[in-house]
């Protein structure tokens, strides 16, 4: 962690007009193999894909705060727009602590009613811009979240779903950069890399020809 931590600590000021940030990360839900995930970001957009420039993406539209979920093999674009989230129930207790770690990171932990829902670490100083529409991202998405929440059956429907994806990721995301997560049902992520390239901007591009679907609105 030391090593690409320092290097995401030095690039910080680097940035030009003309270039994009690069974050990679590798990921892994319980069970799986895991997977790589590229985050590229600039000023109007943050794509999300696994690293093939040709493969399905996620593209959110900073300045209209949609979300564009594209797939490639059904030629189909998924649309999701911010909607209404309601607001915490009364007696949710979330607390949200965190405590020094090495080379300026800090050790945080979202917890519920007690249960703790994720834990990790996170950099405060490291890539703010890309904390930021991370954010962006959770918070177009977080009404089409809670409706999932809401359809599934009972004995699906966990709080900590709620707190990492609908009413608590913003205090995470707010705090920084998340380089390590774990959450409560043994989803993982880890830091790999951070640079900045020249902006490409047919990376951000919609293929033409696909047809598009609006996501259920909430």
């Amino acid at each position: 962690m030391r090593g690409p931590l320092l290097f995401l600590l030095a690039c910080m000021g680097a940035a030009h007009a003309a270039d994009m940030t690069v974050l990679r990360y590798v990921d892994q839900d319980p069970g799986d193999p895991a997977y790589a995930t590229r985050l590229l970001v600039t000023a109007d957009y943050l794509r999300m894909d696994t690293g093939d420039d040709a493969g399905d993406f996620v593209l959110l539209d900073r300045r209209q705060k949609r979300v564009l979920n594209v797939m490639r093999d059904s030629r189909l674009v998924m649309v999701f727009a911010p909607g209404a989230v309601p607001a915490r129930p009364a007696d949710w207790s979330m607390r949200f602590d965190v405590e020094p770690a090495a080379a300026g990171t800090e050790r945080y932990r979202l917890s519920v009613n007690g249960v703790v829902c994720s834990e990790g670490v996170v950099a405060p100083r490291a890539a703010p811009d890309a904390a930021r529409a991370l954010a962006e991202l959770k918070t177009a998405l977080a009404a089409a979240q809670y409706r999932v929440w809401q359809d599934s059956p009972p004995a699906l429907q966990h709080d900590c779903d709620l707190a990492n994806l609908v009413w608590g990721f913003d205090t995470l995301l707010g705090r920084g950069l998340p380089l390590e997560e774990r959450e409560f049902n043994g989803r993982t992520r880890h830091f790999e890399t951070e640079s900045r390239e020249p902006v490409r901007p047919g990376l951000f591009d919609v293929p033409e020809g696909f047809a598009t679907l609006d996501a259920p609105a909430s």
